[in-house]
């Protein structure tokens, strides 16, 4: 055990606070360890975890006995478990896989068959009349495909803001802007030299994501794997449009990327992405009008009726793919020291698995007695929202119904907004319709002299 009187001594250091490094929190904290996060940004979750297409996935088209299918599905089962004492939304949608030429109707037996030798057998198979009755508004030229119905859509932020919010409600330790220099290993402990100081940890897990394979070079000396950039740049249309699609309507994949996907979002509108694009650059995800306006026609190839619909908003985000398709995770690198890299698309949906996973190559098996169970605010659709309670204080964000209780609520605590893009993740302030052309000088005055990154000059 590390030193309890020594502020900067831990059992545990994670580095990285997106959503995998906080499931990792919370899974150490809850057996019994004293952990810090180290994140190198003003805020959590922004990096790749900021751009996500927000899908609670099955694992039905994970590879085969594969690490990732394991953490895919003990990562399902334990949101299911959780997300009601944290207040983590679910959205039951359920998807359809959907084939558009004859090639890709012959491929879909081969991924049925896949998806129940990976334990997931309630499919149903389709033809184009079926698939097109229970989703009218789908193309004519839809040839076939198969439902997946446990398939659902979350809040691709609320679940990494709860895992890392009970991690810090039972003792973890956050350091924001506290990028990791160094690393040495002495009796049993390393020290680590940060921009915000030293930290001394028994155990130090690499959660960095797109600099992970950076992180085991400073660290640990050198690097097993390689991040390869991957940008998925996405098209989100007005709340006017989800009526369109009750399902979440996949392609059938490649062997490269699960290609562009249609579905509601938790918070009413419609998404079309993302894109599957190499590049070499880690710090910006830029968008490019003519791959969404591509975005743009095959949503409308996938539903005419969405071109009579306007675009709310374009983003993109980076996924930290490696040489290698499947997660990169190693307790063999150095002692004291655990690598969990690799982490592509599905991290969302695997967190909580690979911090249970990582958690026995660990070795812990302690328990927490009697944890606090804090409780997110509530963003979906699905739910009451803080502006249907009294004194809220008024709203602020008209177009997605954001009161000065929430943003007041996302600016304090050991979590509070670090900057205005983290205040959107919590709260979706600026996120609508007029992306803030109403409410920022509110906003402005409401968060002055109280964000690490000032508004201005910030997105």
């Amino acid at each position: 055990m590390s030193d309890p009187l020594s502020p900067s001594s831990y059992d545990v250091a994670v580095i990285g606070a997106g959503v995998v490094g906080c499931a990792l929190a919370r899974a150490f904290t809850l057996a019994g360890a004293r952990v810090v996060v180290l994140e190198k940004a003003a805020d959590v979750l922004d990096g790749a975890s900021k751009g996500n297409s927000a899908i609670l996935h099955t694992g039905f088209d994970a590879p085969k006995g594969s690490l990732e299918l394991a953490c895919i599905r003990e990562g399902y089962a334990l949101y299911h478990d959780i997300r009601e004492r944290l207040g983590l939304p679910l959205v039951r949608a359920g998807a359809m896989v959907l084939a558009w030429s004859e090639e890709e109707v012959a491929g879909l037996p081969a991924l049925m068959a896949q998806a129940e030798a990976n334990g997931i057998t309630d499919l149903e198979a389709l033809t184009g009349v079926g698939v097109r009755a229970l989703e009218p508004a789908l193309s004519e030229g839809v040839r076939g495909g198969f439902r997946v119905p446990g398939e659902h859509l979350i809040d691709p932020w609320s679940a990494a803001h709860g895992y890392l919010a009970q991690a810090l409600a039972n003792g973890t330790v956050l350091m924001r802007q506290a990028e990791v220099l160094a690393g040495r290993h002495s009796a049993g402990h390393w020290h680590l030299a940060t921009t915000a100081g030293a930290v001394t940890a028994d155990l130090v897990i690499n959660a960095a994501g797109l600099w992970g394979d950076e992180v085991d070079r400073r660290v640990i000396g050198e690097s097993w794997f390689t991040i390869k950039p991957r940008k998925g740049q996405f098209v989100v249309y007005d709340k006017t449009a989800a009526a369109l699609a009750g399902h979440i309507l996949l392609p059938v994949p490649t062997k490269i990327t699960k290609g562009i996907v249609v579905c509601r979002t938790a918070f009413g509108n419609l998404l079309v992405g993302p894109t599957a694009e190499e590049q070499d650059g880690r710090e910006h995800a830029t968008v490019e009008r003519e791959t969404l306006q591509a975005l743009m026609r095959r949503g409308c190839e996938i539903l005419p009726a969405l071109a009579d619909h306007e675009v709310t908003a374009v983003y993109a985000g980076l996924r930290p793919a490696t040489e290698e398709k499947h997660y990169r995770i190693r307790d063999d690198l150095a002692p004291g020291y655990i690598c969990v890299g690799g982490i592509r698309s599905t991290g969302l949906s695997a967190a909580l698995g690979i911090a249970a996973h990582v958690v026995r190559l660990a070795g812990r098996d302690g328990t927490l007695a009697d944890p606090i169970w804090p409780e997110m605010p509530n963003l979906s659709v699905d739910g009451e929202r803080d502006w249907q309670r009294p004194g809220h204080g008024g709203i602020v964000c008209h177009c997605e119904l954001v009161t000065r209780r929430e943003i007041e609520a996302a600016l304090t605590g050991p979590m509070a907004a670090g900057s205005l893009a983290g205040l959107k993740r919590r709260t979706r302030v600026t996120m609508g319709r007029c992306q803030g052309f109403y409410c920022s000088a509110e906003l402005a005055r409401i968060t002055e002299g109280r964000l690490t990154q000032p508004m201005l000059g910030h997105d």
